[in-house]
């Protein structure tokens, strides 16, 4: 722009004193006044030249001069120490005569702080707008993160506080049935009670039965061992070989929704086959297994992932949490021996239950919680192994106390327990005395080691037996619980590999109830309830069967 400015001055001139010699002549004081004339619009014009746009002037104008800077000759582009930017002659004439300061911000400069830069063209990104956003987003990000931490501080707050309104709901519960018990006692004849009678069950009197609802083919090449069921995220999950055993080899569990009836993702977990599934009362869908891999595994359904491991040394054949203290899970090994595990404590067991007698597998674990109310109002562990049964009574600082069971000896294949009622089942295999297989009801009960003592000893009786059939090769697991009616009646189900059924009693009358027919021996029987309809399922190495109570 500004050389265009001087070719509109300098082609002025020769106009002007053309046509001052035509009018005029050759005259002298005409031309001077043209001279004057001529050198008039030059000092019109010099403030007149167009200061360059914002966007120019920063990027490739003098601040001094506002003429556009070079990258060769005097005017070439140079920079102070402070950042600004100049012609060269420009700011080193400023230098000398503005007692060495930049002529846009002011701070200290002198000659030798010039530096020449060696740029075609200069232009800045304007990154203002881009900066603010970046800071609105860390801000938001830090906001974000910390609201997370207030909601998973929120959450496990909650936690706390829903465990311990179930506790105190439960010891009101526990001190009613106390009060109820002491006023019945009180109001019978002196002499007629007993220190720990044996509890009558009243015989169901539904005409309800259950019918089939679903079935999910869980694992075509069978191998599927026993199941467990979350009662709060309403899930079912089954033991099954991993299903591309090439790509993931191995043993997980297949998910399976009972509030919709279908079946989810396959999730792996331990290397080699499960024996035992199991969930507590924690509200956070944590899943405890045992496999023969040595290992204790907890998995968390939110995420579908393994997130602790506990390496026992050896395998393990049963695992049940602790329901009076959810820190604490149990597993039961192969040579009869129960690692106690602290979830505080990520490294390893922190106390060893050492078998009494045999040193045989422990086929079944199962946690009573403390009952005050109950026969046998202590809590503790009932332990199976392959030749009977022991109730490990908690004492206080986390120290056991055994007590060995009057289980028939040998035979014993899976002993469940009915928590409300104090009772278990135990299931023997065929015998020559007993042709038959037998699930034996037992009602767990306590008296006084001696008068003066406070300990207690801790026995069962036998309250009913159930025959099924002559044939008994797998452990299989049986179920003993509440009838679906709620009217205090039992009931127990147990698989019978001679007909590949699964056989349901009324254990106050003995009598069968019904016969639910299954394609191969049934290995696992779990009762469950989801949105107040009661449900039972049945396993079977390939198959899993949903039966609904109407």
């Amino acid at each position: 722009m500004p050389s265009l400015v001087s070719s509109q001055v300098q082609a002025e001139p020769p106009q002007a004193l053309s046509q001052a010699s035509a009018e005029h002549g050759s005259q002298e004081g005409e031309e001077a006044e043209v001279q004057q004339k001529q050198r008039t619009p030059l000092k019109k014009l010099e403030p007149s030249v167009p200061v360059a746009p914002p966007d120019e002037e920063e990027g490739d104008t003098c601040a001094i001069c506002f003429e556009q800077w070079t990258n060769a000759g005097d005017h070439r582009l140079s920079a102070l120490r402070c950042g600004h930017l100049f012609g060269y002659t420009c700011i080193e004439r400023w230098l000398k005569g503005q007692a060495g300061k930049c002529p846009q911000c002011n701070k200290k400069a002198k000659r030798s702080d010039i530096v020449i830069l060696y740029a075609r063209t200069l232009k800045a990104l304007d990154t203002s707008e881009q900066e603010r956003m970046k800071s609105s987003l860390e801000k938001e990000q830090m906001l974000r993160r910390q609201a997370e931490l207030e909601s998973a501080q929120s959450r496990l707050q909650l936690q706390v506080l829903t465990d311990e309104c179930s506790k105190l709901r439960k010891q009101v519960q526990e001190l009613k049935a106390l009060v109820a018990q002491h006023n019945a006692s009180a109001s019978q004849q002196p002499g007629s009670s007993r220190t720990c009678p044996p509890r009558g069950l009243p015989s169901s009197q539904s005409q309800r039965k259950y019918h089939l609802e679903k079935v999910f083919v869980v694992s075509q090449t069978g191998n599927c061992r026993v199941m467990a069921y979350c009662d709060s995220l309403s899930c079912l999950v089954v033991s099954q070989p991993s299903p591309q055993s090439t790509f993931i080899p191995g043993c997980g569990v297949k998910m399976m929704s009972v509030a919709n009836l279908k079946s989810s993702q396959y999730i792996p977990i331990h290397s080699k086959q499960i024996r035992g599934l199991a969930f507590g009362s924690r509200a956070d869908g944590l899943l405890l297994s045992a496999a023969l891999d040595n290992t204790l595994k907890l998995t968390s359904l939110a995420t579908n992932t393994v997130v602790q491991t506990y390496n026992a040394g050896r395998p393990v054949w049963s695992c049940c949490w602790c329901l009076d203290d959810a820190n604490y899970i149990y597993a039961g090994l192969v040579n009869g021996s129960i690692m106690i595990y602290d979830l505080r404590d990520t490294n390893s067991h922190v106390q060893e239950l050492v078998p009494q007698k045999s040193r045989c597998p422990m086929v079944s674990l199962s946690y009573l919680p403390r009952m005050a109310s109950a026969s046998l109002p202590y809590g503790g562990i009932l332990a199976g192994t392959l030749e009977g049964a022991c109730f490990w009574e908690q004492k206080a600082g986390n120290s056991y106390r055994p007590h060995h069971l009057p289980l028939e000896p040998g035979g014993c294949i899976d002993i469940q327990t009915e928590i409300s009622t104090r009772h278990c089942l135990a299931t023997y295999r065929p015998s020559k005395n007993n042709p038959c297989v037998r699930c034996v009801m037992m009602e767990l009960t306590c008296s006084p080691l001696t008068e003066a003592s406070e300990d207690v000893v801790c026995s069962s009786n036998p309250v009913q037996t159930f025959s099924a059939g002559p044939t008994c090769k797998l452990l299989t697991k049986n179920a003993i619980f509440q009838s679906p009616e709620e009217d205090g009646s039992v009931f127990v189900c147990a698989g019978d590999e001679a007909s590949n059924s699964a056989l349901l009693w009324d254990a106050g009358s003995g009598s069968l109830l019904q016969k639910l027919q299954a394609d191969l021996p049934v290995l696992d029987i779990c009762p469950l309830e989801v949105n107040q309809t009661h449900l039972l399922a049945t396993l079977t190495e390939k198959t899993v069967k949903i039966y609904k109570w109407q």
